[in-house]
């Protein structure tokens, strides 16, 4: 008993210091890092070894950026087959955001997969242009057809360079 007093004890007091402890910010000295394309000063070195500053210094060439930019327009996803049927996605792209998605195709063969497919599109279109990727939740009874039209949306979003 006295053990599991002593334990209790310790516990409270390591939880107390745990909620009263506070970081304080030490001032350290940060190394001066050298532009892009020099060498680093060498810290040994005296000031007659260091280079003088008459001395040109090379200046960097601009590296070209490559243009991945996404572009404005519609773009198909691939058709993406499931056990109830074939999921298919179109985008539309404006000024790189994502403003529609629209089903080219839905699971609707069976009346279940109908109603299913009518509950479903508008809240996965929804996901969708809120999370601007194909990141977007599976709906619960729909797992096939959340799964099959996230991955058609990605692949319409690869094909304009934004998945």
């Amino acid at each position: 008993m006295k053990r599991a007093m002593a334990a209790v004890a310790a516990t409270i007091a390591g939880v107390a210091w745990l909620v009263t402890f506070r970081v304080t910010p030490h001032a350290r000295p940060v190394a001066a890092v050298p532009p892009a394309g020099q060498p680093a000063p060498d810290a040994t070195a005296t000031p007659s070894q260091a280079s003088s500053p008459d001395a040109a210094a090379p200046t960097p060439t601009p590296t070209p950026v490559p243009t991945n930019r996404p572009a404005n327009g519609t773009f198909t996803g691939a058709d993406i087959p499931t056990r109830f049927g074939d999921v298919q996605v179109r985008i539309v792209i404006v000024s790189g955001r994502v403003t529609d998605v629209s089903t080219l195709r839905m699971p609707n063969d069976r009346a279940r997969s109908e109603e299913i497919t009518q509950y479903v599109t508008p809240v996965l279109r929804s996901e969708a242009i809120q999370a601007q990727s194909a990141r977007i939740d599976v709906i619960s009874g729909a797992t096939f057809t959340s799964e099959a039209y996230a991955e058609s949306l990605d692949d319409a979003l690869r094909q304009d360079h934004l998945g």
